[in-house]
C-alpha cells in the first residue's frame, strides 16, 4: 500500500488494495477491551453461544470502526485524516473468519487549500458472508508539504 498518497494519485472509480486479516479470539477480545466494551458476548464463549444463541464471540462496533480506519490510513499513509464514516452491519465477524476489506473511490472534491476529500465505499466480507457496508470520507493532501491534520475551524468541514 502507498505510504504517502497525494490527491493527484487518486482517481474516481479506482479500487483500493484488498486487506485480509484472519480473526482470532484475541482480535475480538482485545478490540472489546480497548473500547471498554465489557459485554460478555465479546469475550465469553459460553455466554455468547448459550445465552445469545451465537456461534461464537463476535467483534464489536468500535473494533470494526478501528479496522475501517486502519484500512483507509494504510492506503493513504499517515497524512490521511478520516473526516467521517458510517457503516451498516449485516452479519457478525467471528474468530476463524478472515475479514476481507475491498474499497472503491466514489468521489473526489476540493476541500481546504492543499487538501482534498476522497469518498470511499468499502465492503467487508468474511468468506461468503457480506458483513458490513461502509461509506467514508478522508482528507488527502495535494502536495507532500500539505497536511490535513493541521486543518482547524472553518477549514475542517468533512
Amino acid at each position: 500500500m502507498t505510504t504517502n498518497l497525494l490527491l493527484g494519485d487518486v482517481k474516481e472509480g479506482a479500487e483500493l488494495p484488498i486487506l485480509e486479516k484472519e480473526v482470532k479470539p484475541v482480535t475480538v477480545v482485545l478490540g472489546a477491551m480497548a473500547s471498554r466494551d465489557w459485554r460478555p458476548q465479546h469475550h465469553d464463549y459460553k455466554f455468547a453461544t448459550e445465552n445469545n444463541g451465537l456461534q461464537d464471540i463476535f467483534m464489536n462496533t468500535p473494533n470494526l470502526a478501528a479496522w475501517f480506519e486502519r484500512y483507509l490510513t494504510d492506503w493513504t499513509g499517515p497524512k490521511g485524516r478520516l473526516g467521517r464514516i458510517k457503516f451498516r452491519m449485516k452479519d457478525s465477524i467471528y474468530p476463524g473468519d478472515t475479514m476481507r476489506f475491498a474499497g472503491k473511490v466514489t468521489g473526489i472534491e476540493k476541500a481546504a487549500p492543499g487538501v482534498g476529500w476522497v469518498d470511499v465505499s468499502i465492503e467487508l466480507t468474511a468468506g461468503e458472508k457480506d458483513c458490513v457496508a461502509c461509506e467514508a470520507r478522508i482528507a488527502v493532501p495535494e502536495t507532500p508539504e500539505a497536511n490535513p491534520w493541521k486543518l482547524r475551524g472553518d477549514d475542517w468541514k468533512p
